[in-house]
């Protein structure tokens, strides 16, 4: 007798099927349907999502959906990927004039240190002092620079410009002196007037040095060593810029002070585990570790993260329809960065780069939302449907049809907001796992991080590879190759990181470099998917050792992002584990397995009832 079943995989991001033809329980064929996940994994939403999947499915094998005999779905695990930035540490600098300001075109070269004087004042100034002249937007450049030379003519030192105009080359040209020029200064009367500044500027393809060392600005302002350390965020900040004005603002002006961002309190099955946020990640994963099984997470109340991880219990209380009480965080995954803090008092958009926090919390439903969304999806069918397994079992079942595969092996499964994994030992026992974080934080901490006003392109920056125009015929690209074109390409691309789409080029948006883009792109993945990769392998490690492993196989839609198996081969092989993609029934690539896993667990569990 002919039967057909389908398994359903709900995941984050995708909904997939897998329809099998069987026969006397042997698969005769089997097709595969694909859409994109509607409503959040595991709630009553998904249903048109998987009718879509399985509508795709159904029309490949030209089968009538009502001709279904069973439909099986995984016992999906909704996750609430909400992610936090806490940051650290703060460094406040108010009064500032310019911290780091980098517009694309400063005039002239060099360093300069002056006090600051507006170019309407400078005749009635001190002759015995070194000045760094504003030049505010009343002056066009051709006068500003005339003013400049009948100054210097007059015996005034002047040592650098900041010009509210983008006029920064053309003052230059016209300056009998070369001297540093920092233009594009939108607020330029709030600049405070008779404050030592120091003004630098690289040549072109170079950055600022002096003013990217602390004893360098603690050297232009004569700064004591308890000053200086409060002047390293500064320094940071301008690292990788082509210019950098710094004015020495009243005493006191300059501050650094921790910003308490919460506590987390981790309840283990003995015992309870505390850690502040401001500690850092690595103290924060460590008490994870500590407490082996998570029964749920909470934040100390009154804070960032007590909030954040409050609103991740009632949101997902609210889609399940369940009671907050009933709700339990079971994993937390937490990863330091940098991002962008602007800083106050600036007067151009300056921004100074601050270490925070990232955190991802996971929270599972129970089974029995579960059951409601397979009624549902009976009811909409008219197919029997049930739940047909556990999803990291499932995962293992269908990767095992990957040809060259065996026991024992772990399957990872890295999705858009949990990393699951399922280890299947040779003697056919299974541990299973969820982890928090996955795709959706790695592009959370991209555009966090770069400072990008959309995520469409922090998305991109994560997917495809990226590459530089550097004319209207070539590219090149980020590992070094060039690219020519018979016909130009679209002028407003030049001079702008591009990423490599199947259907085009997407243009970044951001003054940061290609080689910094790919660094923070790749950075990015280590912190968030290889180590919650090597978390999974300890998790379900025997011996709490990774050496004990053979093979690591990838599957989920993250598996096909282009360099992640190779970043992870590079880690895995010191532990003399082979790790790759896998190719589900032979010709699906990593896709698939967990709705072919379901269909497989069928068959075996027919092949065990006769």
């Amino acid at each position: 007798m002919i039967k057909y079943v389908a398994g359903i995989d709900i995941g984050n991001a995708t909904t997939e099927t897998a329809l099998g033809k069987i026969e006397d329980g042997k698969l005769l064929c089997c097709t595969s349907g694909i859409t994109k996940t509607t409503g959040i994994k595991g709630t009553k939403e998904n249903l048109y999502g998987m009718v879509n999947s399985l509508k795709e499915a159904c029309r490949k094998m030209e089968l009538p959906m009502p001709s279904l005999n069973l439909i099986r779905i995984n016992e999906a695990t909704p996750v609430i990927g909400d992610f936090a930035m806490e940051t650290i540490t703060q460094t406040v600098i108010t009064e500032s004039a310019m911290i780091g300001h980098n517009p694309d075109t400063p005039g002239g070269i060099g360093l300069g240190i002056g006090f600051t004087v507006f170019l309407e004042d400078i005749f009635e100034s001190d002759k015995e002092k070194d000045y760094i002249v504003i030049i505010s937007d009343q002056y066009d450049f051709p006068e500003a620079a005339e003013e400049i030379n009948h100054a210097e003519e007059f015996g005034y030192s002047i040592k650098g410009l900041i010009v509210q105009n983008d006029d920064g080359v053309l003052i230059c040209n016209r300056l009998k002196e070369t001297i540093p020029i920092v233009d594009e200064v939108a607020l330029i009367n709030k600049i405070p007037v008779g404050y030592l500044c120091t003004v630098e500027v690289a040549p072109p393809g170079a950055s600022i040095d002096f003013l990217t060392n602390p004893y360098g600005i603690a050297t232009a302002f004569s700064l004591s060593s308890e000053e200086t350390k409060h002047v390293i965020h500064i320094a940071k900040a301008l690292i990788g810029n082509r210019s950098a004005v710094v004015i020495k603002t009243p005493s006191g002006s300059i501050q650094e002070r921790i910003i308490p961002a919460g506590e987390i309190i981790i309840t283990g099955k003995k015992q309870q585990y505390r850690v502040n946020v401001d500690d850092g990640s690595d103290k924060i994963m460590e008490q994870v570790k500590r407490a082996g099984t998570i029964q749920d997470i909470h934040g100390s109340s009154g804070t960032n993260v007590g909030g954040m991880l409050e609103s991740v219990r009632k949101k997902m209380a609210q889609i399940t329809e369940s009671p907050e009480a009933s709700i339990f965080i079971q994993d937390l995954m937490a990863v330091d960065t940098l991002v962008p803090q602007n800083v106050v008092g600036a007067l151009a958009n300056e921004f100074y780069m601050e270490k925070s926090v990232g955190i991802a919390a996971m929270v599972k439903t129970q089974k029995l939302h579960m059951q409601h969304l397979a009624s549902l999806l009976e009811e909409s069918t008219g197919c029997p449907a049930e739940i047909g397994g556990i999803e990291g079992d499932m995962a293992v079942l269908g990767t095992l049809t990957t040809p060259g595969s065996g026991k024992p092996i772990l399957v990872v499964d890295i999705g858009a907001g949990s990393t699951d994994a399922c280890y299947l030992d040779s003697t056919g026992r299974k541990t299973t796992i969820h982890l928090a974080g996955a795709g959706n934080m790695v592009t959370e901490l991209i555009q966090a991080e770069l400072g990008l006003s959309s995520r469409e392109e922090a998305e991109a920056i994560k997917k495809y590879p990226l590459a530089k125009a550097e004319s209207l015929f070539h590219l090149k690209h980020e590992d070094g190759s060039v690219e020519f074109f018979k016909t130009p390409i679209n002028s407003g691309f030049f001079a702008k990181v591009l990423s490599i789409q199947p259907d085009g080029f997407l243009p970044i948006h951001t003054q940061h470099s290609l080689e910094k883009i790919r660094s923070v792109r790749r950075e990015i993945k280590k912190k968030v998917l290889v180590k919650n990769v090597l978390r999974a392998l300890t998790q379900v490690s025997s011996s709490g050792t990774l050496h004990e492993f053979e093979h690591v196989v990838l599957v989920g839609g993250s598996s096909l992002d282009f360099e992640l198996p190779n970043m992870l081969t590079d880690v895995l092989a010191y532990y003399g584990i082979t790790s790759g993609k896998g190719n589900i029934r032979g010709c699906m690539g990593p896709r698939n397995a967990v709705a072919t896993g379901l269909l497989y667990a069928y068959l075996e569990e027919e092949k065990n009832h006769e």
